[in-house]
C-alpha cells in the first residue's frame, strides 16, 4: 500500500485549526450577530466534521480484500470524499446562502464587531498555517505540475479535498472580514449579509469542482499519465520484454491494479516464459510499490 503519511498530517492540521476555529467564530457570532461569522462558523464546523469522514474513509480503505471485494477497498476513500463535497455544497454553502438573505429581509446592526475582527485574524493565521501544510505536502508530489493542473490531475482524493476545503476557508474569512469592516465603516448590515452569501457562493463553487474530480475516480480512472508513460518505458528496459502492446491502469485508492499486454523475447517452453514474466513482475513490483495486482498476459499482437 502506498505511504498515505502525508494525507493523514495534511488531515490532522486541518482538523486541529478548524476546531478551534469553530469555536471561537461560534462564540463571536453569538455575540456580535454578523451573519458572515455565522456562515463561517458553520463552514468551520462542517469542515471539522468532514475531515473525521475522511480520516474514517482512510481508515475503511485500508481492509484487506475479500471474497465479495477481491480487489480491496480502497476505492472507498473516493466515497467519503464525494460526501465531503456534498456536505461542503449543502451544509457550507446554501446554509450560508440562506443566513444571508435571511440578514437581507431582516437586517440587525452588529454587537460589538471588533470581536469579530479579531476572531477573523485568527482564524485566517490558523487556516493559513493549515493551507501550508497542506501545500507543503501537495508539493511533494506534483513534480512541476501548476497547483491547478495537479488538482486537475491528482488521484489523491483526500489531499484534493483538503486542499480545497483550506483555500475556501481561507478566501471566506477574506470575505467575512471585508464585510464586516465594511459593515463597521458604513454601519449598513447590508455588507454582513451580502458577505454570507459570498462565502456561500463561494463554497458551493469549490464543492462542485470538488465533487468533479472525485467523480472521476469514483468511475475508475487510472494513473496519472506521467505514472503510465513511467510503467511503459520500465517495461521496455526489461531484457525479457520485446513489444508492450497495452497497460491498462486503475486507481483504487492508494493501491493501483495493472493489466500488461506484451510479447516476450524468445523462449523455449512454457516455463521459461513463466520465469520470464515472473521475473519482471518482481522487478515491477520493486519500481513501483503502488502496484497491488499485477496480471500479465503474454501474446505476438494486439
Amino acid at each position: 500500500m502506498a505511504d498515505l503519511s502525508g494525507s493523514y498530517r495534511s488531515i490532522y492540521y486541518a482538523l486541529a485549526a478548524n476546531s478551534a476555529i469553530a469555536v471561537a467564530k461560534g462564540v463571536a457570532a453569538s455575540i456580535t450577530g454578523s451573519g458572515a461569522m455565522f456562515a463561517e462558523a458553520i463552514h468551520s464546523a462542517a469542515d471539522t466534521g468532514n475531515q473525521i469522514l475522511l480520516l474514517y474513509g482512510l481508515k475503511r480503505a485500508k481492509r484487506p480484500p475479500s471474497m465479495d471485494f477481491p480487489l480491496g477497498y480502497g476505492k472507498e476513500i473516493y466515497f467519503w470524499s464525494f460526501i465531503v463535497a456534498l456536505m461542503l455544497f449543502s451544509v457550507g454553502g446554501l446554509v450560508s446562502i440562506y443566513e444571508g438573505v435571511h440578514k437581507l429581509q431582516h437586517p440587525e446592526p452588529l454587537n460589538q464587531p471588533w470581536i469579530a475582527v479579531a476572531v477573523l485574524v485568527f482564524a485566517i493565521f490558523a487556516e493559513a498555517g493549515s493551507l501550508f501544510a497542506c501545500i507543503r505536502e501537495v508539493n511533494k508530489v506534483r513534480r512541476e505540475q501548476s497547483l491547478w493542473q495537479w488538482f486537475r490531475s491528482s488521484r489523491q482524493s483526500e489531499l484534493i479535498v483538503i486542499f480545497g476545503e483550506d483555500l475556501a476557508a481561507l478566501l471566506g474569512l477574506a470575505a467575512a472580514l471585508a464585510a464586516i469592516l465594511a459593515t463597521m465603516i458604513t454601519g449598513d448590515p447590508f455588507w454582513d449579509a451580502l458577505g454570507s452569501c459570498a462565502i456561500g457562493a463561494l463554497l458551493m463553487v469549490v464543492a462542485i469542482l470538488l465533487g468533479v474530480e472525485v467523480k472521476h475516480l469514483l468511475v475508475g480512472q487510472g494513473v496519472e499519465e506521467h505514472t503510465r508513460a513511467e510503467m511503459e518505458e520500465f517495461l521496455l528496459q526489461q531484457g525479457e520484454i520485446q513489444q508492450v502492446f497495452n497497460i491498462v491502469t486503475l486507481q483504487m485508492g492508494s493501491d493501483v491494479m495493472v493489466a500488461i499486454k506484451a510479447q516476450l523475447k524468445e523462449a523455449d517452453g512454457t516455463n521459461i516464459a513463466s520465469h520470464m514474466i515472473n521475473a519482471v513482475e518482481v522487478r515491477f513490483h520493486e519500481r513501483f510499490p503502488q502496484v497491488a495486482w499485477l496480471f500479465f498476459e503474454p501474446d505476438v499482437a494486439d
